[in-house]
């Protein structure tokens, strides 16, 4: 029992937490079963299972159901530790099931969770089918949030606990499209759960065994990246697939769907066709992707770097341009091969700076804070012409954006590359990569890209201090950082 309400209402909910996520361990548990993958995989979910479940009925226990309150502070709490805790009980398998080291399980968990998409594990075309599964279904849950999922439960508690979606504050700092926070989370996920079919039957239709367009889709939409072979989406091209320049194309489709703001999918499925296509981030966004696929490719050509067709290389550019701008992290292409010229490589990490929509499954700071934030320098130019008495506010599809909106993203992007600076050094110090190699890596995990400029290999083989600065970057990130700084904070604890 706790006196303290707040860590009374966080126990309570990381337990119905735990609830939910007990059940879809059992999912993988089945594969292994059809699959006949042997005791020892059978025992990992078994355990895996029983330890959540064990899990949740004592954190259940030590809360008291009549002493829940809902804050902004108890959410931004909540949401920080329900990243932790599922990432934890996740790596269960890995450590079990294939016998992975604790930190290497965290950090495929985690980044399994965030939909960060770096991986440590190597030889991923000989892991067992559940394990792939496992790993493709914790992005599945992960991308618009185990806290969506959780509010189906959390909503009972009133209306304050709209302070868990904006908890996430670049998932839903954006108009609901329904005032009913159940409704909300219903047609969210229901527009989540139609693009995973709709790329399933998809991707079957151009020759993937069921399993394989599955798992895929599930990591596509959530823009995950997790693919379960060594060559990622390059694999389909160089393993013969009569359709893997249509599959490619496919993927490419839905991970732009993927870096979507999911409001704006809501109004294109009522017929809201004007909304989405005035929309100011959706027509940058669709800008960045069509624009950089043009001048990558020109680069490519221009500069013979690689010997292959226009449509090819075209393909290959607009495929990691999609995969880096929405943070999925497939590729069909190294993005460290010599395909792609120096500059190429350094305008890559650009994209992984911006990331896809607000409201959206990527990660990076978003394209509306991009544009927000060079409309704030182009207003600072302004200012030095205009009489100082003019009023030059800060608007987004001509709304003015408030003073407390434009701080909060300032100071946002600032602990963001600091983040990634701390990261680098950290990295650096402990491991025997370049700056570049050191940085990139921190990118990856801050923006929860996934691919980085060094080889999976190398990532493994990493200091397990310089895993866990990632661990915590990649949670920092799909956070957007706000809520690990109040987990930090004392004074937040004083309720």
């Amino acid at each position: 029992m706790f006196k303290s309400t707040r860590l009374n209402t966080i126990t309570y909910y990381l337990s119905q937490l735990l609830f939910l996520l007990a059940p879809m361990m059992i999912i993988p548990l089945i594969i292994s079963l059809f699959y006949d993958e042997g005791n020892q995989l059978y025992q990992a979910y078994y355990f895996a299972v029983l330890f959540t479940g064990l899990a949740a009925f004592f954190l259940r226990a030590l809360a008291q159901k009549n002493n829940i309150k809902m804050n902004l502070t108890t959410a931004m709490l909540l949401c920080a530790f329900s990243w932790i805790i599922v990432s934890l009980f996740g790596a269960l398998p890995f450590i079990i099931g294939v016998e992975k080291t604790f930190i290497d399980a965290l950090f495929e968990s985690t980044a399994g969770f965030t939909s960060a998409g770096l991986t440590v594990f190597s030889g991923l075309d000989l892991l067992p089918k559940s394990i792939i599964f496992w790993r493709s279904l914790m992005q599945f849950l992960g991308g618009l949030g185990i806290l969506t999922f959780f509010l189906l439960i959390a909503s009972r508690a009133g209306g304050e606990t709209w302070q868990f979606f904006s908890a996430e504050g670049h998932k839903f700092n954006v108009s609901r499209p329904v005032p009913n926070i159940y409704r909300t989370v219903k047609i969210l996920w229901s527009i989540y759960i139609f693009f995973i079919l709709a790329e399933t039957v998809i991707l079957k239709l151009l020759g993937l065994s069921f399993f394989d367009a599955l798992t895929h889709s599930f990591t596509t939409i959530s823009t995950g990246g997790f693919s379960h072979y060594d060559q990622s989406i390059g694999y389909f091209a160089a393993s013969g697939f009569e359709n893997y320049i249509l599959i490619e194309y496919v993927i490419i489709f839905f991970m732009f769907l993927g870096g979507v703001n999911f409001l704006l999918h809501y109004r294109l499925f009522t017929g809201d066709f004007k909304g989405v296509i005035n929309n100011g981030e959706f027509k940058t966004y669709s800008k960045i992707v069509i624009y950089s696929a043009v001048i990558i490719s020109a680069a490519v050509i221009i500069l013979k770097t690689a010997d292959s067709s226009a449509e090819e290389i075209f393909r290959k550019s607009l495929f990691q341009i999609t995969a880096l701008l929405t943070t999925t992290g497939f590729s069909t292409q190294n993005i460290n091969s010599s395909f792609f010229p120096a500059a190429v490589k350094m305008f890559f990490l650009i994209l992984m700076l911006i990331g896809g929509s607000i409201g959206s499954t990527s990660g990076g700071i978003k394209v509306m804070r991009i544009k927000i934030l060079g409309r704030l320098f182009k207003r600072d130019i302004k200012k030095i012409y205009y009489p100082a008495h003019a009023v030059l506010p800060v608007t987004v599809d001509k709304q003015i954006l408030d003073k407390d909106e434009i701080f909060k993203l300032t100071g946002l992007f600032s602990f963001w590359l600091f983040l990634i600076a701390a990261g680098g050094i950290i990295t650096a110090l402990f491991s025997d990569l370049s700056s570049w190699e050191a940085y990139s890596t921190m990118f990856s995990a801050v923006g929860n890209i996934g691919p980085s400029f060094i080889a999976v290999d190398k990532l493994v083989s990493l200091s397990p201090v310089v895993k866990i600065v990632q661990i915590v970057g990649m949670i920092a990130g799909r956070l957007e950082i706000i809520p690990l700084i109040i987990l930090l904070n004392p004074k937040a604890w004083k309720s």
